[in-house]
């Protein structure tokens, strides 16, 4: 019988600690206000300078906390190119700037702020990961980050929230996983759209093992990844997966969209099927989606379309717990990409607050009723 390992944890005095929270000011400087138009940065909720940021999140009515990651560590810590810790702010402020209406409301949104890594990104700016020596320092790294990624996500969850985090090297799906586990006191399942399994050996922490390691610490109950594409993952890993097959499934973009074999509505009813019966993550790798400027970005994968249509459909499940967006690197693109990056991401949030929200069904009705 599978039973979740019982870390103790440290109490803290506040979330705050580590959290550089967005205020009033913070949203009205990315949002572009026009007369006639709400937009989503005149109605989302942010933090009151001064207040307990623990009781404020208790008390607030908004079902959805949005904050941010803005690192690359891990990506670098397993050969991949940096650029990832700009996703943050070209997302806030797309986010921001989507239109306020009866489709989707900016008031159940609540931002956060972003988690503070200067310190650890300051650090690697020195390190290579060329180096054995500073690719154990850049591990060491990332295991701070799990920390601090760990406990946010512990508290808002337990306040009866549901993170969606804006990342960010995939790494940070240990501590998505780990603190909403530790918050539901089990084990959760996840299901990740991504090009790469991330299920890696644990050689110390970095992008390409979150899951592996959340797995192995009894964290992680039932996965699914969803689109793997064949060309870039290991034997190693597909033995591996195999012999975790009541637990652990995939299909592969190849056999989906390629060679068709599959089809990706009855994929998407199979791995539902998987992982929905507990509490569950939603991931999503942004370089499973061609031409996006991302840590490893692709020219073959899924559209757009697709991707909105998994999130979608996976974020209406009761039992979707939180909403993790992570890799994009809206820098290593050209100025066109960078804000696309953001507009996509800002698709990804709002497909999945109208999914998870009451309203959803005020939708239908609107659309019926036309």
């Amino acid at each position: 019988m599978f039973v979740l390992i019982n870390y103790f944890v440290c109490p803290r005095p506040s979330i705050m600690e580590k959290i550089i929270p967005f205020f009033a000011p913070d949203l009205a400087k990315v949002t572009n206000h026009r007369s006639g138009e709400i937009k989503f940065g005149e109605r989302m909720l942010t933090v009151p300078v001064g207040a307990d940021l623990s009781e404020f999140i208790k008390e607030c009515p908004a079902r959805f906390v949005l904050f941010g990651i803005p690192e690359d560590i891990g990506v670098r810590a397993n050969f991949g190119r940096p650029g990832a810790a700009s996703a943050w702010k070209s997302a806030i402020s797309s986010i921001a700037n989507i239109q306020y209406n009866s489709f989707c409301r900016g008031k159940e949104l609540l931002v956060l702020g972003q988690l503070d890594v200067s310190a650890e990104m300051e650090e690697v700016q020195q390190l290579d990961f060329h180096v054995t020596a500073d690719r154990k320092k850049m591990n060491e790294l990332v295991e701070r980050i799990d920390k601090e990624v760990t406990h946010i996500v512990t508290q808002l969850v337990r306040a009866g929230k549901i993170p969606i985090v804006i990342g960010g090297g995939h790494n940070n799906a240990y501590g998505m996983i780990k603190g909403t586990a530790l918050a539901k006191g089990q084990a959760i399942n996840a299901i990740n759209f991504d090009a790469h399994s991330d299920f890696r050996i644990l050689e110390g922490r970095h992008s390409g093992n979150g899951f592996s390691y959340a797995f192995e610490e009894g964290f992680l109950q039932q996965y699914f990844v969803f689109g793997l594409h064949e060309n870039y993952t290991s034997k190693k890993v597909l033995i591996t997966i195999k012999d975790l097959v009541h637990r652990v499934r995939y299909n592969t973009y190849d056999e989906i969209a390629i060679r068709g074999v599959k089809k990706f509505e009855t994929e998407l009813l199979n791995a539902e099927r998987f992982i929905t019966g507990s509490s569950f993550g939603i991931e999503l790798d942004l370089d499973a989606i061609p031409n996006i400027a991302s840590s490893a970005m692709t020219l073959s994968g899924f559209s757009v379309e697709q991707a909105r249509q998994y999130i979608h459909r996976f974020g209406k499940n009761q039992n979707a717990s939180y909403l993790h967006i992570c890799e994009g690197a809206p820098e290593l693109g050209d100025e066109k990409n960078q804000q696309l990056v953001g507009k996509l991401i800002g698709y990804l949030v709002t497909d999945f607050m109208k999914a998870n929200s009451p309203v959803d069904k005020k939708i239908q009705n609107i659309t019926v009723n036309w």
